[in-house]
């Protein structure tokens, strides 16, 4: 390369970066210059903030089924998963030493029946004593309240369906001795088609909820939302995690295919408003949870940054629950190159 040659580069080289230098220079404000801003006006409103929770799907029903009295079990008659009929017989007992025991009331009865009426011819020939008579009384109600005792443990030697559902657990199996009162299958309503989603919200959010208030909610099992209303909502705090839950039902149950325990979402619409302000997500800066700064003025020539409390942050705009009373003005361009109390232009006067 000849000395003509590179002196011509070095005057190109030159040239391109100064003219960098003085378009990226030209880009910045000066020092002590005026910080061009743009610039909004506040206009406090009402809105409700969309409140989005997860939970699982129950009957609300879900019932454990036992023996009114201990024995061996004879039958079982259902799996878990099979669908149930109001009244249907789920499982039984050996009825040998059931029946057994109502025979033997029996018989006591009628030897107490027997007695009872002896003792009252006695006491006509005036043989047996008044307290006799009573007693032989006394004896044969007892008697036949053990036959009653006999027949209501023989009647619920079985276990029948409450109402129309599924078994959803199985605790025990044919020839198992069981024990009065322990479970033996648990069943529940869902065949009502009375299902609901029971989710948890925290505390402001459960302040924010009122019965009756609309719902979407999203099964694991359908890729669409279905309407449903908030039925219920707790008053008392979980000890162990200390959220509250909640209850929606759906509205529309067709074509839904549910499970007890399955898992599913929920968006709900609180009824009530909030008192508050709308803003340009850009005019927002250093958001962390619930609170995050911008920048306003007061007088259009200096900025001030205050602190805000935050409401729902969506792709465009923020809700803004506190901290712009008595603001009129809101910067939402410029704001990187600004800082409390610097002064400002408003560009779009």
């Amino acid at each position: 390369m000849n000395h003509f040659s590179k002196v011509i580069l070095l005057l190109v080289t030159g040239l391109s970066v100064a003219c960098g230098k003085t378009e990226t220079e030209s880009s910045l404000p000066q020092k002590g210059a005026a910080i061009p801003v743009e610039v909004i006006s506040l206009q406090p409103g009402s809105f409700s903030s969309e409140i989005t929770a997860s939970g699982t799907f129950t009957t609300k029903d879900e019932t454990l089924l036992s023996f009114k009295i201990g024995g061996v079990i004879s039958k079982i008659l259902v799996n878990e998963g099979d669908a149930v009929k109001a009244g249907q017989v789920l499982a039984t007992l050996d009825l040998t030493e059931i029946q057994a025991g109502l025979t033997q009331a029996k018989l006591a009865y009628e030897k107490a029946l027997r007695d009872q009426q002896r003792v009252e011819r006695l006491f006509k020939d005036s043989v047996a004593t008044l307290e006799q008579l009573e007693n032989s009384k006394t004896g044969l109600d007892i008697a036949a309240q053990q036959v009653k005792t006999a027949e209501f443990n023989l009647n619920y030697s079985q276990i029948r369906a409450s109402k129309s559902g599924f078994v959803l657990r199985k605790f025990a199996n044919a020839g198992q001795l069981i024990a009065s009162g322990a479970p033996v299958l648990q069943v529940n309503g869902a065949q009502d088609d009375n299902w609901i989603l029971q989710a948890t919200v925290t505390d402001q959010q459960l302040n924010q909820l009122s019965l009756g208030d609309s719902a979407t909610i999203y099964p694991a099992t359908s890729e669409t939302g279905v309407s449903g209303t908030l039925i219920r909502k707790s008053q008392a705090a979980d000890t162990q995690t200390g959220t509250y839950w909640i209850e929606v039902s759906p509205i529309s149950k067709n074509g839904l295919k549910l499970a007890a325990g399955m898992f599913g979402k929920v968006t709900l619409s609180p009824s009530a408003q909030k008192d508050g302000w709308q803003i340009p997500y850009q005019a927002l800066l250093d958001a962390q949870g619930d609170t995050g700064y911008v920048f306003v003025t007061a007088d259009g020539k200096t900025c001030k940054k205050i602190q805000i409390k935050l409401g729902n942050i969506s792709q465009n705009t923020v809700q803004v629950i506190s901290g712009l009373e008595g603001y009129t003005q809101l910067i939402v361009t410029g704001s990187a190159y600004l800082a409390d109390g610097s002064t400002i232009e408003i560009k779009n006067k």
